[in-house]
């Protein structure tokens, strides 16, 4: 329904009726296009065609004064009442199509939901699991990218400066995940789990996935966003986590006419700059590129801080500029985005732009209830306005239904019969388009005047018209039966006829051809059985034929209407009947006398077919075979071809014989033709192979004989010299891989024992190394070989069980475990050295771990490594305190959870167990004495005591002291203290 409303007033279109009810449960509610509706409660009207109401009684009379304002009155009345209790539905929930009362009019609204996407049930929800899905590709884009980067650094720096600090590089800062927990706790009021301290990868990826844990914990859906992205400063990862908490937290509570997040944004932008020349918000990126549309947002709201007339739509770089500087300095809000920048791209950041529309949003949200207040009372007086308009528009619609119903009923009461069911049809389409298009407007027409009125003037006439309309309908489908029955009856008569007709056409020229006078043997023979079946054919055709007759008669009878077209056709078809019985009784004697004439020849033609077809396929699979591409890797194999071509030269003498005796049937099959003047019609019937085909392929056969011997015997040379390559490569490959075996396990045998002090393990290392790099001639030499073996093709060996692969991956696995070796007692002196550990406490270290690394693998598993440190005195047994200790001690030398522990691990773990462990409370005493003994320092006294750089630090980090003896300025060295060795949330 479009409600009519006075020029100026809001007008809004509505598609239900219906209460609220406040008390119904979100989960009964239905949202659509961001309102709840509750289905129980709201009628929904659609295009639907209404159920034709029971006839009520006249209240509105043709006559008498006294009923006409008796009437009018009872109308206001029952309208202002009715339309009081549904106006704020009709006004907060505008339609998706068509309209709810045809007769009113009114004028169109200004739809400030034309860019809204449509929401379904799920509403912020869904919207937010959409956005999230953010598009990388756009980061593709420099200019995007650019405009990203400085958009979200600005945003993140305006609630960061809140807690003393700001990012300069957004995916550099970030890495570490400490001040994107900061910028959460600011952001949110939330506190977040403690971080940590460390500088490893570990603890910044644990630091990152909190801060990712707490961002899911919001309901946002993280879309292949990972903290090891975050750490590893991925740009487009970063700056999608930042639009992914943007959109959390400064776009998804932005609610706006029911609303929210993305469309609510677009409509409030909408709604605060209709009133402005050259505004048209219909997105968030050309929309606002030419600046007009952030200065219309600042002068709605402050009219004072911006001469919007004195503004051109030409000069979008002062337009943008001029806006972001009255935000920055009037507004508090933070200049997110460059002019040049803007102007310059062919289509600005979405991202970006929302990003800083936002901040206008939350900074002008206070001037809402005004706006809000002032458009519920034009609600109201445009459903005032309606009403009266809908009075008005009672009498014109009951005088146009009386009207249609006396234009309509003469139409009804028309009984012309007609003589087709297709002329009747026409008249059953007309009779359906007045019931599905032309009645169910009037239906409703009538409901709407019986829900004003009890008594209606329309409906004594609506009884009469339905009255002929049952009449009319009862006639023809009456009609339609009577004419169905005799058309059938003509309809099958046209059918059997046609399928007769299609049979028979061609069939007269079939059986008046001579073709098998030209017909070999087995021709003539698949025409006598061709010809059987033709009968067989013909003889049921003879039902369809007394059918035919029989429906023609019938039609006769009863007088059809075309009854001398149907006789004229079926005299025909009777005709040819007797024609095509004639024609088949001559061609069959002919048929069968032919056939005897041939048999005699067919006889010897069937016997050249059957000893000419195997003898031909013999040739030709000999042919194959000599021509035949032979591959072979060994002497063997090729011997064993030799022997089969000599087998196959033995029987070339009894098929020259079989040859001769296959061409001497053909000379007989001639001689028998000449003799009795018998015509051949063509070649042998029962085969293709001609006496010359054979001929040409015995000859060619001939010819490939010794061609296949040379082959053979080139072939048996070449394997004799692959043999002797494969003899070489075994004999070098078998001395290369004994020797890389015998180092190995030597190497495997010094890194157990480890006899003397480090220094003399580092050299003696050093020289076996030199002394296994001096073997590196053996194995190049072995490569040439394999060269020379591939070279080849040779892909086998049986003299050896090595191959080139394996002996290349043991050299290198030599070399790398000397080398590694040789690494590991080099990081034993620098732990020994940088640590103060002795050399016999290295000694008892390796001494344990080589006892329990019971496999040799070079690690310990779980259960080894807890043995070996009961074997050094640490409790560890399998009570709860000790398991307790256990697993904390394995989180320190196993990370990463792979459940093994290197010995590099181990000695590390061992260094920090022996070393000074207090450096947190050192550092804080320091301070205190820097202080005074005062619980804070103060700036001054950090530059007087410290360097200028590190003074700095301190005070750029340190966070302001809240104790109750604090100054100003006073900072807290305890929490900056013990933030930097991970023991605070700092």
């Amino acid at each position: 329904m479009q409600l009519g409303a006075a020029p100026g007033a809001v007008r809004c279109r509505c598609s239900f009726v219906g209460a609220v009810d406040s008390s119904v449960p979100p989960s009964s509610q239905t949202v659509v296009r961001g309102k709840r509706f509750y289905p129980h409660r709201i009628a929904i009207t659609e295009r639907r065609t209404p159920s034709v109401p029971a006839p009520g009684t006249l209240f509105f009379g043709l006559g008498g004064g006294f009923w006409i304002l008796f009437f009018f009155f009872f109308f206001f009345l029952f309208f202002f009442f009715f339309f009081l209790n549904y106006c704020y539905f009709f006004i907060e929930f505008p339609p998706r199509h068509g309209n709810f009362i045809p007769f009113v009019r009114g004028g169109d609204m200004v739809d400030y939901h034309a860019s809204s996407n449509q929401a379904g049930a799920g509403g912020v929800q869904t919207y937010m699991e959409q956005e999230n899905d953010w598009d990388r590709d756009l980061l593709l884009d420099p200019a995007w990218e650019k405009q990203q980067r400085k958009t979200f650094t600005a945003w993140c720096n305006s609630h960061l400066r809140k807690a003393g600090t700001q990012i300069e590089n957004i995916e550099e800062d970030f890495r570490d995940g400490l001040k994107l927990m900061l910028l959460l706790e600011v952001i949110s009021g939330e506190r977040l789990p403690k971080p940590e301290r460390g500088k490893m990868r570990v603890h910044k990826i644990n630091n990152v996935n909190k801060a990712l844990d707490f961002i899911a914990s919001k309901g946002v859906k993280l879309v292949s966003i990972g903290a090891e992205e975050i750490v590893d400063g991925n740009a487009k990862m970063t700056l999608g986590m930042i639009w992914t908490i943007i959109l959390r937290f400064a776009i998804q509570d932005i609610s706006v006419e029911e609303t929210s997040a993305k469309e609510g944004l677009l409509l409030w932008c909408q709604r605060k700059t209709a009133p402005y020349k050259n505004v048209n918000v219909q997105n968030f990126h050309m929309s606002w590129k030419d600046g007009l549309a952030f200065n219309a947002l600042i002068h709605r709201h402050r009219p004072d801080l911006i001469d919007y007339d004195s503004l051109r739509k030409e000069d979008p770089v002062t337009n943008l500029n001029n806006a972001f500087e009255v935000a920055e300095k009037h507004l508090d809000i933070p200049k997110m985005l460059d002019a040049e920048d803007i102007v310059n791209t062919a289509r600005p950041d979405e991202k970006a732009i929302m990003t800083y529309v936002s901040s206008f949003y939350h900074a002008f949200s206070g001037a809402q209830k005004a706006e809000t207040a002032a458009n519920r009372i034009c609600k109201v007086l445009a459903v005032n306005q309606e009403n009266e308009h809908m009075m008005e528009n009672y009498e014109k619609l009951a005088s146009d239904l009386l009207e249609w119903i006396r234009r309509t009923i003469p139409w009804l009461e028309n009984r012309e019969p007609k003589n087709t069911v297709n002329e009747m049809q026409m008249k059953q389409e007309d009779f359906r388009d007045y019931r599905c298009v032309h009645k169910p407007p009037k239906v409703w027409e009538t409901s709407l005047l019986r829900n004003v009125s009890w008594r209606s003037t329309s409906t004594p006439s609506w009884h009469t018209l339905e009255g002929a309309e049952k009449g009319y309908e009862e006639w023809i489908l009456s009609e339609i039966r009577r004419l169905e029955r005799l058309e059938h009856l003509a309809e099958k008569f046209r059918q059997k006829a046609a399928i007769h007709e299609s049979w028979t056409d061609g069939k007269e020229a079939m059986l008046t051809q001579r073709d098998y006078e030209t017909s070999t043997l087995s021709e003539v023979k698949a025409l006598l059985k061709k010809h059987e079946a033709f009968e067989s054919d013909l003889a049921a055709h003879q039902d369809r034929v007394e059918q035919i007759a029989a429906i023609a008669q019938e039609l006769n009878e009863l007088d059809y209407y075309d009854s001398a077209n149907v006789n004229i056709r079926c005299q025909k078809i009777c005709d040819q009947w007797d024609v095509l019985g004639t024609l088949t009784q001559k061609r069959k004697e002919s048929l069968e006398r032919t056939e005897k004439q041939l048999e005699s020849i067919d006889e010897l033609y069937l016997e050249y077919a059957k000893r000419a077809a195997p003898f031909n396929n013999w040739m030709e699979g000999a042919m194959e075979d000599l021509q035949d591409m032979f591959i072979v890797h060994n002497i063997e194999e090729i011997q064993g071809l030799i022997t089969a071509h000599e087998q196959f030269k033995s029987t070339l003498a009894e098929a020259n014989k079989e040859r001769e005796a296959i061409q001497a049937i053909q000379g007989e099959v001639q001689r028998i033709a000449q003799s009795n003047g018998i015509k051949l019609s063509g070649a042998n019937p029962y085969t293709t192979i001609t006496p010359e085909s054979i001929d040409n392929k015995w000859e060619k056969a001939m010819e490939m004989v010794p061609q296949r011997d040379d082959a053979l015997q080139g072939e048996l040379h070449k394997q004799n010299s692959n043999d002797s390559l494969r003899a070489k490569f075994a004999t070098q490959a078998n001395a290369v891989g004994a020797y890389i075996q015998a180092k190995m396990e030597e190497i495997g045998r010094i890194s157990i024992e480890m006899n003397g002090t480090l220094e003399d393990q580092l050299t003696n290392l050093r020289d076996y190394q030199t002394t296994i790099l001096s073997y590196a001639p053996e194995v190049q030499k072995l490569e040439n070989d394999h060269q020379l073996i591939q070279e080849a093709l040779i892909f086998d060996n049986q003299y050896t069980s090595y191959t080139m692969e394996h002996l290349r991956v043991g050299w290198e696995q030599l070399l790398t475990t000397i080398a590694r070796t040789i690494n590991e007692v080099e990081n034993q002196i620098l732990t020994r050295d940088a640590k103060g550990i002795s050399q016999e406490q290295l000694y008892e270290y390796r001494t344990s771990f080589n006892h329990f690394d019971k496999d040799h693998s070079g690690a310990l598993q779980a259960e080894e490594f807890k043995a070996c440190l009961i074997s050094l005195g640490y409790d560890v047994e399998n009570e709860k305190q000790g398991e307790s200790e256990f697993n904390r001690i394995m989180s320190i030398v196993d990370p990463n959870g792979s459940g093994a522990v290197t010995f590099q691990a181990f000695i590390d773990f061992m260094s920090r167990e022996t070393t000074d462990t207090d450096t947190a409370d050192q550092v804080i005493a320091s301070f205190k004495i820097l202080a005074a003994d005062k619980s804070y320092i103060t700036a001054d006294e950090l530059r007087r005591e410290l360097p200028p750089d590190q003074a700095e630090y301190c005070i750029a980090r340190m966070a302001p002291y809240t104790g109750p003896d604090g100054v100003d300025g006073a900072l807290d060295y305890m929490s900056f203290s013990t933030a930097l060795y991970g023991e605070s949330d700092l």
